[in-house]
């Protein structure tokens, strides 16, 4: 690698249309029914992939967080279709409730994931994942364990983030299976900076996205990807309970085998709401440059961002992002 270092890309404030956008649709899935029925419906649409020894990377959260993906929702999901599946982490970077292997162990009981097997990737060691075409990095430090699995499940919580903007299927992957310490540091800090956070804006997205690149082209021809659109506060579910409340409405769930599409559903979606509902969201979103990731990830050829949006809730009829947004209702968290 050149010892140059590299420049950030621009525009991560700036939302492109879907009638800007060229290339190929790929198909994405969609379903309103925000229920361990409704994730198991439009898991069954992108399954296939998924062979072998399967991980399932999700954000099991700090301890009581209020936003993730319902536990008896994945405990359903797993019991009737991944039975032999084992959920995969890493330790986190800053220090918390899931920093040492112990602290996050206890985490997930307090959480209840302990109805299937939960593998903290980096509890032993690390492993260098190479990432091909990048301009940040020739490889990644990833949790050891992640080479054990032939499939992965990337079962994501579609949210907010303080540093990303959102948190969809790339940000699950490209930080969460990199480990707590060496890998994290890659992406979020400056080599022998006093802030552990300086990396920000356009060029956190492009060395999150190349981590991602590296997990998807690791899985290529198995992995596949289900974002949940429910609960979305502007906070990362590593805020846990001090994550900011929601305000969003709750959309629906969007599966699909392309990691761009489902993330540019993901956030096409958000932006179809009316400007009242949507606008912290989106105030997120574009405050961070969080959008790079989604053009990035185009330069990066890691996917398309242009799409046929399907509504399995009707016999698979092609809709609009407008048109899966209409009816959504104002937020009201689940008692």
């Amino acid at each position: 690698m050149s010892t140059k270092k590299p420049v950030p890309g621009t525009g991560g404030d700036h939302y492109i249309p879907l009638s800007e956008r060229t290339g190929e649709a790929a198909a994405v899935y969609f379903t309103r029914d925000l229920s361990a029925q409704g994730l198991e419906k439009i898991y069954r649409r992108i399954c296939q992939p998924l062979t072998g020894k399967v991980a399932i990377k999700l954000h099991t959260g700090e301890q009581h967080g209020p936003n993730i993906i319902p536990r008896p929702w994945v405990e359903h999901l797993i019991q009737n279709n991944l039975p032999q599946a084992t959920i995969v982490e890493t330790n986190t970077y800053y220090e918390g409730d899931r920093y040492t292997t112990e602290q996050h162990r206890e985490t997930l009981k307090v959480n209840g994931w302990t109805f299937c097997p939960v593998d903290i990737m980096d509890e032993n060691g690390t492993v260098n994942l190479p990432v091909t075409g990048g301009k940040w990095f020739t490889e990644m430090s990833m949790g050891k364990t992640i080479v054990d699995y032939d499939s992965l499940f990337v079962l994501t919580h579609f949210k907010g983030h303080s540093k990303g903007g959102f948190g969809g299927s790339a940000k699950n992957i490209g930080i969460g299976c990199a480990d707590g310490r060496i890998g994290k540091a890659m992406i979020h800090t400056t080599p022998g900076s006093d802030d552990m956070w300086d990396i920000s804006n356009e060029e956190f997205m492009e060395r999150m996205m190349e981590s991602a690149k590296a997990v998807a082209d690791h899985f290529k021809g198995h992995i596949s990807y289900v974002n949940v659109l429910r609960n979305m506060s502007v906070s990362c579910d590593c805020e846990g309970t001090a994550a900011m409340p929601v305000v969003t409405p709750n959309i629906g769930i969007l599966a699909s085998l392309d990691i761009l599409a489902v993330d540019q559903a993901s956030v096409d979606l958000v932006y179809a709401l009316k400007e009242a509902d949507h606008r912290d969201l989106v105030e997120r979103m574009e405050s961070r440059h969080g959008l790079r990731q989604l053009t990035y990830m185009k330069e990066l050829q890691m996917g398309s961002d242009c799409y046929r949006l399907i509504d399995i809730d009707r016999e698979d009829v092609e809709i609009t992002p407008a048109q899966a947004v209409e009816g959504v209702v104002p937020f009201v968290r689940e008692p």
